[in-house]
């Protein structure tokens, strides 16, 4: 296995990453905003309120996603490990 192939497994890992990532990410965001935007209306600045509605909302997301994830990273997994198994890697 040479270089050009290693990079293009990293480059895929690291894709895959954002792409578990940027959901969750991206629900911390808007209930953040709207967090923040209730405060700024309301001009309730408890430090609660910021926090356990994107805690909660991030929970529900990973485990509504969860499945989702699991077919992604394991489809990845497949692909290494037959690479493994034929020699190419190691």
């Amino acid at each position: 296995m040479n270089e050009v192939e290693i990079v293009e497994y990293v480059r895929q890992a690291i894709w895959l990453v954002i792409e578990l990532s940027f959901p969750i990410m991206a629900v911390g965001l808007i209930v953040g905003l709207v967090v923040a935007l209730f405060q700024a209306l309301t001009q309730i600045q408890e430090m609660t309120l910021a926090f356990v509605p994107k805690i909660l909302s991030i929970m529900m997301a990973i485990f509504f996603l969860l499945p989702a994830f699991a077919v992604k990273m394991t489809e990845f997994m497949e692909v290494i490990s037959d690479k493994i198994i034929a020699g190419g890697l190691g």
